[in-house]
């Protein structure tokens, strides 16, 4: 019988490179999916185009903010390793909606983690952990020993989180991980984030579909990876024989402006030309420096990055110059 898996967030980033990844070592997965008007299944769609992985990805209503429905998928699904990915996830925007971001982010960790106890549910739990944690940092690099401080509401409410995974775990033997994970991107990064944000905009600005891009803080540094790494770390986090808490990172720092440099290089553009500063993008606390120490992981799990830096902005830069050109092609511009 297949093994099976519950995850949060599937339609997210991360949901839909971990759902490749369990589909393809024989999982069968389930996953958490609020009721809307409108589908955003967009990162899953070839999962279900594949006949092969079509049968074992399924689909449930539930939402971090019903408990009653967390509980009845838990109960009903079984899973044996459940992935809580789902959250409020941008940081600038949890200072405009703080509640909300507390009481998905947050508080939808507390629902899940008492579904699981009141079902007596037998399943690994990992949380989706962030370096953000560690806001104004006490040293560098940061690893599992390094004091949190967290600077956003988004970053407040993974504490939270963080602590009740190890509360949970410590009293009722509950199999629960934290993978804090460092700055980790792809092509499937939503278009909101900066690294995402800027790759779109330099292929649009390449072909003549933009003029400018419009940042906030581009001396921030952050230690970013490839999101199709890192969630094999959180696999690896529940087939370990005791559960633990592991930093995920690269152990290089780059800042935004060498994120710039390096994008718009590619297309050989000089990205000074085209980027103005706007105030709005700012944090009202903000997090200057992450840089992760993932000796731990590398060391119990036997994981390693495989994506470089550069590596991962060609891979973002390729794939949003084909979107750009077939947007380029529906609007008839040579």
């Amino acid at each position: 019988m297949s093994k099976r898996a519950l995850i949060t967030g599937i339609t997210g980033q991360d949901g839909s490179y971990l759902t490749e990844l369990l589909l393809s070592k024989g999982y069968e997965v389930y996953g958490i999916i609020r009721r809307a008007s409108s589908f955003n299944t967009e990162r899953i769609d070839h999962l279900y185009s594949d006949p092969h992985t079509k049968p074992k990805l399924k689909l449930v209503y539930g939402d971090l903010s019903d408990s009653s429905s967390l509980a009845e998928i838990i109960h009903s699904t079984e899973p044996a390793e459940i992935y809580n990915l789902g959250a409020q996830s941008h940081v600038r925007v949890s200072f405009d909606v703080p509640e909300y971001t507390g009481e998905v982010t947050g508080m939808g960790t507390q629902r899940l983690l008492e579904a699981i106890r009141r079902t007596g549910c037998k399943a690994r739990f990992y949380q989706a952990s962030s370096s953000e944690m560690f806001g104004k940092v006490a040293e560098i690099p940061q690893k599992e020993t390094t004091p949190f401080h967290p600077r956003s509401p988004y970053a407040c409410a993974k504490v939270y989180s963080y602590w009740l995974t190890v509360n949970y775990r410590e009293s009722y033997n509950i199999f629960g991980c934290n993978g804090i994970l460092f700055n980790h991107e792809s092509p499937r990064r939503g278009e909101t984030f900066v690294t995402r944000k800027i790759t779109r905009a330099a292929a649009r600005i390449k072909l003549g579909l933009q003029n400018k891009i419009y940042l906030g803080n581009t001396d921030a540094k952050r230690d970013w990876g490839f999101a199709g790494d890192f969630v094999e770390a959180m696999w690896l986090m529940l087939q370990q024989e005791k559960p633990d808490d592991y930093v995920v990172a690269t152990g290089e720092t780059h800042s935004v402006k060498e994120f710039l440099e390096e994008t718009f290089s590619l297309l050989d553009l000089d990205w000074k030309k085209y980027v103005e500063f706007d105030p709005k993008y700012l944090r009202p606390a903000e997090v200057e420096l992450l840089l992760g120490d993932y000796s731990k992981a590398k060391k119990i799990l036997n994981w390693k990055p495989k994506v470089t830096f550069k590596q991962l902005v060609k891979m973002m830069v390729d794939a949003d110059m084909i979107l750009a050109r077939k947007e380029q092609a529906i609007m008839g511009i040579k």
